[in-house]
């Protein structure tokens, strides 16, 4: 099963959110538990056949789904949501951690109140990440120069590391806002190099500087909706199918698809895009045998060069 390691979990606290919610709309449930609508019609699908020993009518997981709606009957002795795991929880209370020790933060005492809550519930869990020193330099030498150059409207030079093609660019931006997503800090702007709005997280900018220009972001920019996540297509983005096997199944999960589908002996078929293949081809040289391009054919040729050429580095 594709990404089983993140699905059960939703799995189980979606069938007590749906007994708590009778007749919720199916977009509001995707987007809470923040998948696809078609990717929760397969969850349902599955719940559907999930239950108790017996498996007869009385012992399976009830529910109705066919409109725009869900209606859960029976929840098969599923009644309340899944607990946090020892190492999920000690995971929340770092992140929570490292967001209220985030230099500029709005309400740091709704973070604390939340940070408490958590260790309270935690318990003996959270006791580690008392030992987990949080260091955010790059953050604190970075976003105060942002928010200066938000606050007077001026435009901003930096260096700019991009991992996937393993270098440090250099560009003039004019700021739009800051975003804290994930528990990361992003600044959102005009960048005058590609003639475009970007993303820049701040811990990869290397150096920056205020310039002694206003910042002139264009009536044309808009800032990018992230409410479907922080990464989306954009419409000249190239169409990748990927072929997976069980080995490689972590990939679907990890990267932002546009559809995965099962199609037997434990193969799933990935589709994504992306306007930058050089991480694909790392990708896939990675994967080895566990998962291989079936399109663009020229992608996939761009893969087995890639792999003569290392066999051969190594005299193979």
């Amino acid at each position: 099963m594709s990404g089983s390691l993140a699905r059960l979990p939703r799995l189980l606290a979606l069938v007590p959110y749906l007994l708590q919610h009778p007749g919720v709309q199916t977009a509001e449930a995707a987007a809470l538990f923040g998948i696809t609508e078609d990717q929760l019609r397969r969850d349902l699908n599955l719940l559907w056949v999930c239950g108790l020993p017996g498996h007869g009518p009385g012992d399976l997981i009830d529910l109705e789904f066919e409109g725009d709606t869900i209606t859960l009957f029976e929840p098969a002795g599923v009644t309340r949501p899944l607990r946090l795991a020892v190492d999920e929880a000690l995971a929340l209370v770092v992140a929570l951690r490292t967001l209220a020790e985030t230099p500029g933060l709005a309400d740091r005492d709704v973070v604390d109140r939340a940070l408490a809550k958590v260790e309270e519930a935690a318990g003996a869990a959270a006791d580690p990440a008392a030992r987990v020193e949080v260091a955010l330099e790059g953050e604190e030498r970075v976003l105060p120069v942002v928010r200066e150059a938000l606050d007077r409207g001026l435009r901003l030079h930096l260096d700019y590391y991009v991992p996937g093609r393993d270098e440090t660019t250099e560009r003039d931006v004019d700021p739009m806002r800051l975003l804290l997503v994930e528990g990361r800090n992003y600044l959102e702007g005009w960048c005058r190099r590609v003639e475009a709005v970007r993303l820049f997280r701040l811990d990869r900018v290397v150096t920056l500087s205020l310039l002694d220009l206003p910042s002139e972001v264009p009536d044309t920019a808009t800032e990018r909706d992230i409410s479907q996540g922080l990464f989306q297509p954009a419409d000249g983005d190239l169409q990748v199918t990927l072929a997976l096997d069980p080995g490689a199944h972590w990939v679907a999960d990890y990267y932002p698809c546009t559809s995965v589908e099962e199609v037997g002996d434990g193969t799933v078929v990935a589709r994504l895009r992306t306007p930058d293949t050089a991480w694909l081809v790392r990708l896939a040289l990675r994967l080895g045998a566990s998962g291989r391009v079936v399109e663009p054919p020229e992608l996939a040729e761009q893969v087995r060069t890639a792999a003569r050429d290392a066999l051969s580095a190594y005299g193979a």
